[in-house]
């Protein structure tokens, strides 16, 4: 029987073909890509049928062909049957792969192709996206600041709008506090970048067409140190393909493993296909590679300082959030912002979804406190007491405050004694018992800038209210004074402070109202960091929980050879370097260090860029102009949207298109891994079909694709692809998740979205801490500590050794207890380069803090020429050029004869900048501030050799370590000066950096 099923299967596909290519063009022009003959049969070939496709047509024969070009073979009949009959089992199909019960043996293009054609029988029927009277196509896709409608009509992008959900999507959520309802509007909120797609689709910065550096010859004199300053010439995807597969191939037999390195840096398009974790690290383990290792780029603070006092390693160090949305409405009396600018920042990829339940706590009549040095966007927006202070010198206020608290009884004994360690050691400390110095208001003034009474009244004001501390964007982490080289000293006092008021108990928790919606976090839908398609274990997030939901071979890479992503230049320049590894799993994981070369391996020969730039995102970064051009590095391949950044110093370009140009899968802040639940920042979970909207532009293509391309020359296509193409795995994806339990399959291509239902009000969100305040067992849904880290019975208390949260940290005195940067006791260390710094505040008195951009994305959305830059706040034009923005104190700029909107040029011994001036009271005086992550990359003449004029800020920032022992960077512990500048270059024109600014200098 199952013989005769096998047969009539075999039988019926060329019927299948036949009919599909009938009714769609595209299946028919699939089918012509190629003339080959196809054999499927039993390993024991006692069953088989052949298929020969000619210019578009199928033939079939019964039996076995004697020269076929591709061969299926199952071992036996129910592996094929498992593989070929309706409805596929993908688990079964994984496991029959994986144990080559099931071959696919040929050209590894034509294997592909022909498993991708299979499944296109199914897909060529689907209907996408919404069809409008006009005519007009309304298609769906997801950004890293909220989802978005996507109105297409002729192959063309019309406009994109936000998502207004209608009366079929599930219902918003309730929260009743204080006698007040309060529900969240019904439509999707968006950053200002994303609503710029469309600029950003089309503008003339694409790169479309595969490029050659000219004086780049693989078979002969390869100029690296022309790198950056010779020009493109355009080839075919077919010499691209073969230069850099065989590039591939010569750096793994001439030089051995280790010798190609992939570099990506921090965010690029969204989805669960083509991300960097998914795609490309499926990629780099197939072909094997040298990790470029990143640091938290964001979250410095937490996961090197204060992760050591209450744990949650899994969560990069910050604190949970879970039902602190509704806890805060219902009890807080205050908010504290500490460094924390959520209208900028948007939490993390979330809109602004958190601007209307701040309205609702000032509506409350819940205090607002702003401690920034700018009075920043939340600030403006919402009012309060904005508190200025002098940027890095954060912990000695902090201090200071919980100095008062100890001194006048203004912090919760009981919670203290009961529910952490190490506190009589603190309170010395706080005292001068062990110092001689007590750290009162006074003593803080000096430091801070910021009145004593001002921080004694802020100290009494808030131990008598239930407070809540929003620190950072997120309100419980990312960005802000983490970014200090007292960045990890800040964090840990925001923890210890906490602690001291009772950390969980009502109204008295981390929070900004930007996190801790009452969405219902049990709906599984993987997120980014789960590793998509990638199958890799040890570097994602996937083995929680996407690994067993979604089949795919496990992908691992076997070079173990590690470079820190902020020492790639002295890897290459000195040959040497070390770091300290990023690892969620464990508080311990990050103080063993490693180092460059691994023994074994080889130092890299070539260099894989993919997505964003470094010269916008890594500390003091005119360090890459020399690694790039260093004799070692013997090809450069940049896999790039735009023609930015780094991408002008690769030798071989590869166009990829841009995420409304493919397939992909995703949910709105879906990241997991990362922020366990960070869809918690929204009103609504919402799924998003990332539709394929448009063709690619020019000759541009998926990331995915581009792999696939590369890998089939390295006969590894079969393998990466699986037989599918985007699409098919945006169906594994939606299959793998709850999702597929709640609407088909037919209807979410359609619609392109689906609306999580909340949480029930009859089974309310149990609150962040409040069981550690209450001494219960943990009760909030998330996978950590792991089982092993409870000192205790499992599933009480923290990750800490004492399972408490610890004063004085365990971990740092068990593991790095002579560290002088970061003592197990928080001292207050005065930063290494701030205004505290005297001798070098005589050359430079202007401390410049660089912050996350609402207009951007790290690198992503800037740029472009896209309308983005028509926005003041972010660029500004003068004279044909669209210059970065910094703002300046009136009494600074007028100190240097620097008026609104005048060019000026910023500079240390790191190098220069030029960027306009926005002359503004919200800054406090003697502090600039500009934004990090410019995405343009643009020298011009400068008397130090050149300047940026793109404004990568990061070109004036130190490379050094935020604290000894760690790969936290101090970025805006960053001492500059500014001038008037008059423009060199005109907007068109182009100068080539030729070496370090500093170098030049000295």
């Amino acid at each position: 029987m199952k013989k005769m099923v096998l047969k009539t299967i075999l039988f019926a596909v060329p019927h299948l073909l036949r009919r599909t290519a009938k009714k769609y063009p595209e299946f028919q022009k699939e089918m012509r890509r190629h003339n080959c003959t196809v054999q499927i049969r039993l390993k024991n070939g006692s069953l088989g049928r052949y298929y020969t496709f000619n210019n578009g047509k199928v033939t079939t024969g019964a039996g076995l062909h004697a020269r076929p070009d591709v061969t299926m073979q199952f071992n036996d009949l129910p592996t094929a049957l498992i593989f070929l009959k309706p409805p596929m089992d993908y688990a079964e199909i994984v496991h029959a792969a994986k144990n080559m019960r099931a071959m696919v043996m040929g050209p590894d293009h034509l294997c592909i192709w022909f498993m991708q054609l299979m499944n296109k029988i199914e897909t060529s029927a689907l209907e996408m996206g919404t069809k409008l009277p006009d005519g007009t196509v309304r298609y769906t896709t997801n950004t890293n600041g909220g989802p978005l409608f996507i109105f297409v009509k002729d192959g063309k992008i019309v406009r994109c709008t936000p998502i207004d959900f209608d009366n079929t999507d599930a219902p918003s959520w309730t929260i009743k506090a204080r006698g007040r309802t309060f529900k969240p509007w019904r439509r999707a909120t968006v950053s200002p970048y994303s609503l710029a797609l469309k600029s950003q689709v089309y503008t003339d910065d694409r790169v479309l067409y595969p490029m050659k550096r000219v004086d780049f010859d693989p078979k002969g004199e390869r100029n690296p140190q022309n790198r950056g300053i010779s020009g493109y010439e355009r080839i075919s995807w077919d010499e691209a393909l073969d230069i850099v597969s065989s590039e591939i191939k010569r750096q793994k037999t001439v030089h051995g493993p280790g010798a190609i390195a992939i570099q990506h840096h921090s965010h690029h398009q969204w989805g669960n296909i083509g991300y960097y974790l998914s795609a490309l690290l499926r990629f780099g383990n197939l072909i094997g590679f040298t990790r470029i290792h990143h640091n938290p780029d964001s979250w410095e603070g937490w996961y090197w300082g204060a992760m050591h006092h209450f744990g949650n390693a899994l969560r990069l160090g910050l604190p949970s959030h879970y039902g602190t949305v509704e806890d805060a409405l219902k009890e807080a009396e205050m908010v504290v912002f500490w460094s924390s600018d959520p209208e900028v920042t948007s939490g993390v990829y979330a809109g602004y979804e958190g601007t209307q339940r701040r309205f609702w706590a000032k509506e409350l009549g819940i205090e607002f406190v702003h401690i920034d040095p700018h009075c920043n966007t939340t600030a403006q927006l919402f009012g309060g007491r904005w508190i200025p202070l002098k940027p890095g010198t954060d912990p000695a206020m902090a201090h200071a405050i919980m100095y008062i608290w100890l001194t006048e009884g203004l912090y919760d004994k009981d919670y203290v004694e009961t529910r952490t360690t190490g506190f009589d050691q603190w309170a010395a400390y706080l005292l001068g018992k062990d110092d001689g110095v007590a750290k009162t208001p006074e003593w803080q003034e000096a430091e801070t800038g910021v009145p004593a009474h001002v921080v004694r009244a802020l100290a009494r004001q808030w131990g008598k209210k239930k407070t809540y501390l929003g620190a950072g964007g997120l309100g419980t982490g990312v960005g802000g004074a983490v970014r200090n080289s007292t960045g990890t000293q800040w964090a840990r006092c925001m923890i210890m402070m906490m602690a001291m008021q009772g950390w969980g108990k009502p109204g008295i928790n981390f929070g900004n109202l930007q996190f801790g919606t009452p969405v219902d976090n049990f709906h599984y839908f993987p997120g980014y960091a789960e590793g998509g398609i990638s199958g890799e274990l040890a570097f994602t997030a996937a083995a929680i929980n996407n690994y067993t939901r979604m089949p795919h071979v496990l992908s691992m890479n076997p070079v173990k050879q590690i470079i820190p992503r902020q020492r790639l230049p002295e890897a290459i320049i000195k040959g040497y370097a070390h770091g300290n590894l990023w690892d969620g799993s464990s508080i311990e994981a990050q103080i063993a260090p490693f180092e460059y070369p691994m023994p074994g391996y080889s130092k890299i020969h070539m260099i894989w860029h993919y997505g964003g730039a470094a010269f916008g995102t890594v500390a003091q970064s005119e360090r890459y102009i020399e690694a790039y051009r260093h004799e070692s590095i013997e090809c450069l391949v940049s896999q790039a949207i735009y023609m930015e950044g780094d991408t002008p110093f690769a030798d071989i370009i590869l166009p990829a298109c841009t995420h409304v140009e493919r397939y992909d899968i995703g949910e709105t802040c879906g990241c997991q891994g990362y922020v366990h639940h960070a869809p918690g920042q929204l009103n609504h979970r919402t799924i998003v079909m990332q539709h394929k909207c448009i063709e690619p532009l020019g000759e541009s293509k998926s990331d995915y694709q581009i792999f696939a391309d590369v890998l089939s020359r390295l006969g590894l296509g079969a393998m990466f692809t699986e037989g599918c193409s985007e699409l098919d795995w945006c169906k594994r994806v939606f299959d793998s998740a709850d999702l597929s339990k709640n609407i088909t399959w037919k209807e979410f291509l359609k619609k392109g979205y689906y609306v999580v239902p909340p949480e029930p009000e009859e089974t309310p969100e149990p609150v962040s801490m409040r069981w550690f305040a209450e001494d219960r067992m943990k009760d909030v849904p998330e996978p950590h500590p792991l089982p092993s880290q409870y000192s205790g019975d499992f599933g009480k208390g923290l990750q800490t050794q004492s399972g408490k949260i610890e004063f004085v940290p365990n971990s740092i005195l068990r593991g790095d207890p002579n560290n002088p940067e970061r003592p197990a006791l928080n001292r207050y260390i005065p930063s290494w380069e701030g205004l505290q710094t005297k001798e070098l505040v005589a050359k430079y008195p202007l401390q410049m803090i660089s912050t996350h951009s609402r207009y951007s994305f790290h690198t992503f959305s800037d740029g472009k020429d896209s309308t983005i830059n028509d926005i003041e706040d972010h660029r500004v034009l003068i004279d044909g050029y669209y210059y970065w923005v910094m703002r300046v104190h009136p009494e600074d700029a007028a100190r240097r004869g620097i008026g609104h909107h005048s060019l000026i040029r910023v500079f240390n011994d790191r190098g220069a900048v030029i960027l306009a001036a926005d002359v503004s009271p919200l800054m406090m005086p003697g502090v600039v501030k500009s934004f990090i992550a410019a995405a343009v990359f643009d020298p011009v003449p400068d008397p130090m050799g050149w300047a940026d004029r793109g404004g990568c800020v990061n070109i004036l920032t130190p490379q050094r370590r935020q604290v000894q022992g760690t790969e936290g960077m101090g970025s805006n512990s960053c001492l500059v000066e500014i001038a008037p500048w008059t423009p060199t270059l005109k907007a068109g024109e182009r100068f080539h950096a030729n070496g370090s600014p500093a170098m030049k200098a000295a």
